[in-house]
């Protein structure tokens, strides 16, 4: 059986191959995700769930905060450990994490997400971008 074109097709194929794989080659080690160095208050000594739950859950607890605080008039959310915390961001949460730029925006940049907290907040002053 003869290949008629056999030269055009595999050199098509290298060219195809090349084009696709390029993004990957380019990226390739750039995916190593540094944490960023957190320096808790002076009287604070935990975040207001564990270190895993804030990480991958953050998210979720911040949006239950709103419906509860907005919605049920709850504004007092105690944790695991049954410690009582003002369901704040402004209050609660950037107190701790002052640094929106090193440490919120790091994180969702490099997790290429987009959250919509200052939609509705106002970024306290010397933390805006």
């Amino acid at each position: 059986m003869k290949l008629y074109n056999g030269g055009k097709i595999i050199t098509g194929l290298v060219v195809f191959l090349a084009i696709f794989l390029a993004p990957f080659a380019y990226n390739a080690g750039k995916a190593a995700y540094s944490q960023p160095k957190l320096k808790m208050p002076e009287n604070e000594k935990e975040c207001i769930e564990s270190k895993e739950f804030m990480r991958t859950k953050h998210m979720q607890l911040l949006d239950q905060w709103r419906d509860w605080a907005l919605r049920d008039g709850q504004r007092v959310y105690v944790n695991s450990k049954g410690k009582a915390f003002e369901m704040s961001l402004q209050k609660t949460c950037m107190k701790c994490h002052t640094n929106k730029a090193e440490f919120c925006d790091k994180c969702h940049n490099d997790a290429a997400v987009s959250p919509y907290c200052w939609d509705c907040h106002i970024q306290p002053e010397g933390l805006k971008k």
